[in-house]
């Protein structure tokens, strides 16, 4: 579970990131579910457009995916949002 201050200090790093997955038509798939799987393996940090037309809420389908991968809900803003799950590397360190 995040603290208020690891969530801030994750959504500021999280500005500087590119989208690097887009859930379509098909909505949150299984092959999504494996490549943000394997996003979060390598970066800790994922971040997910709902690409236009698709009518899913960001909100939902992020907590949907964060429960599935096992991984921390960040934040959602518009249709985009980031999730976070640690690594054995540690490559981010979060605040206490």
């Amino acid at each position: 579970m995040l603290t208020g201050k690891q969530r801030a200090y994750l959504r500021g790093l999280a500005n500087g990131l590119d989208t690097a997955v887009y859930i379509g038509k098909n909505e949150l798939t299984d092959t999504i579910i494996m490549s943000m799987d394997e996003y979060l393996d390598a970066h800790e940090m994922v971040k997910v457009k709902i690409q236009e037309g698709v009518e899913l809420d960001p909100k939902q389908v992020a907590n949907d995916a964060a429960v599935r991968l096992n991984a921390e809900f960040v934040q959602a803003i518009g249709r985009r949002f980031t999730l976070y799950r640690p690594s054995k590397e540690k490559q981010i360190v979060l605040p206490r």
